[in-house]
C-alpha cells in the first residue's frame, strides 16, 4: 500500500512538472501573441532546406516525446530504484525553474525556432551568464528527469532523439547568431559555455 502511494505521488509530481513546464511555454506564447509577436517559428517561413528539416524533425520529436512521456507516466511500469525516481523529480523541477527564468530573462526576444525576419537583441545577462542555452538545457533536464522516473526503452529512444535534435538546433542557432551579432556573439561564446558554466578567460 505504501509503495502504491509513493508511485501515485510520483505520477502526480511528474504530471505537475510537465504541466508547469508547458504552461510556461504556452503562456509566454500567448502573451507575446497579444503583443503582435509570432513566437513559434519552428519550420516556418523561407529557410534553408537543412534548417527547415532540422526544425521540423525537432518539432515532431518534442511533440511525440511529450505524448510518450504522458503515457509512460500513466502506465507507471518502471522498476527503477526510488533513488533514481527521486533524482528524476529533482531534475524535472530544476528544469522547470531554469526554463521559467530563461523565458523571463529573454523578455520579448524569445522565439521557438530561428526567426526569418524578426529583429531581436542578444541576451547575455542573468541566467545567460552561466549558459548560452538555458531553455534548451531545461528541456534536457525535464526529459532526463521523466526518463529516470518512468524508464522504458521506447521513452529512452525518443528522449535521445529529442535531445540530439535540440543539440542540432543549438548548432544552427549558433551559426545564425554569429552571422547576426558577429563579434559580440563570438565574444559571448568565449566567456560562456554552451550548456552550463563560465569559461576561463
Amino acid at each position: 500500500m505504501e509503495l502504491l502511494n509513493i508511485n501515485t505521488k510520483l505520477q502526480f509530481a511528474a504530471l505537475i512538472i510537465l504541466l508547469s513546464f508547458y504552461a510556461i511555454y504556452l503562456g509566454k506564447m500567448i502573451l507575446q501573441r497579444k503583443r503582435g509577436i509570432k513566437t513559434d517559428q519552428m519550420a516556418r517561413g523561407k529557410k534553408s532546406k537543412k534548417l527547415f528539416l532540422n526544425e521540423l524533425f525537432l518539432k515532431i520529436a518534442t511533440y511525440t516525446l511529450l505524448l510518450i512521456e504522458v503515457v509512460s507516466i500513466m502506465l507507471n511500469t518502471t522498476h527503477n530504484s526510488q533513488i533514481l525516481k527521486i533524482a528524476g523529480v529533482i531534475l524535472g523541477v530544476i528544469g522547470v525553474i531554469v526554463f521559467g527564468i530563461a523565458v523571463y530573462t529573454m523578455r520579448d526576444n524569445w522565439r521557438a525556432g530561428i526567426p526569418e525576419k524578426d529583429k531581436t537583441e542578444l541576451v547575455t545577462s542573468g541566467i545567460f551568464r552561466i549558459s548560452r542555452n538555458p531553455a534548451f538545457l531545461a528541456f534536457d533536464l525535464v526529459y532526463i528527469g521523466i526518463l529516470l522516473c518512468f524508464f522504458n526503452w521506447i521513452l529512452l529512444g525518443f528522449t535521445i532523439w529529442a535531445i540530439i535534435m535540440l543539440h542540432l538546433q543549438i548548432k544552427q542557432e549558433e551559426t545564425f547568431l554569429t552571422a547576426i551579432f558577429n563579434g559580440k556573439y563570438v565574444e559571448y561564446m568565449k566567456s560562456t559555455k554552451r550548456y552550463l558554466g563560465r569559461k576561463k578567460s
